[in-house]
């Protein structure tokens, strides 16, 4: 299944806020489709159905396919320590979430945009490639074209989301962040029940 392209704020009213998919709020209250605001109390919501939605909020944020989200849940599951956690930090050393989280883009899609244009260098290097996983003490960097810096200078400046996490540092002057650890789960914007998304995985 390719990446999805359609209407994003349909996905936010079904899922909720989504920070790396669009910083937009929809007008229109309920879910949408024919019956979304239909007040249903009676309807049961499946344990199936919860991990569903985790799973497509991970899949949804991060702007991965199927098959990119099972890799990493492969690879959360091959290393040591809490699957669900190692699960996010996998995610989050992606290039294209340093770049969002960094504020050099409004959403992840975004930051996939720069790094595929060749704005977004690392330790000094041209980085096209939005999924490359970045390790500890990696310099995130704009390339040294006036276009690529200007570029950048206007996203951080018209950025109204105000969020620096701990695990990075960033200098404004220089236009560059470095990823001084691994980040902390309490600080993550998507609110997600990761053990859920375990469990739909788990009979794969």
């Amino acid at each position: 299944m390719s990446r999805y392209r359609g209407p994003k704020l349909r996905i936010t009213r079904r899922l909720g806020t989504l920070p790396g998919l669009t910083q937009k709020l929809s007008k229109k209250e309920g879910k949408p489709g024919q019956h979304g605001n239909t007040d249903d109390n009676n309807k049961k919501i499946t344990e199936y159905c919860l991990r569903l939605e985790e799973k497509q909020k991970l899949k949804f944020n991060y702007g991965l396919t199927e098959s990119q989200l099972y890799r990493y849940i492969k690879e959360a599951r091959r290393r040591k320590g809490v699957t669900g956690v190692i699960l996010l930090q996998l995610l989050e050393m992606r290039l294209d979430s340093i770049c969002f989280s960094l504020g050099f883009a409004p959403t992840i899609a975004n930051a996939r945009q720069l790094i595929n244009h060749g704005h977004i260098t690392v330790n000094n290097n041209v980085v096209n490639i939005s999924s490359f996983q970045c390790q500890l003490n990696d310099i995130i960097g704009v390339n040294s074209k006036s276009r690529s810096i200007n570029l950048i200078k206007n996203n951080i400046k018209n950025i109204k989301l105000n969020y620096q996490p701990s695990h990075l540092s960033f200098n404004n002057s220089e236009l560059k962040g470095k990823i001084m650890n691994y980040c902390d789960r309490n600080e993550l914007l998507l609110q997600l029940n990761e053990l859920l998304v375990i469990e739909y995985y788990s009979r794969r």
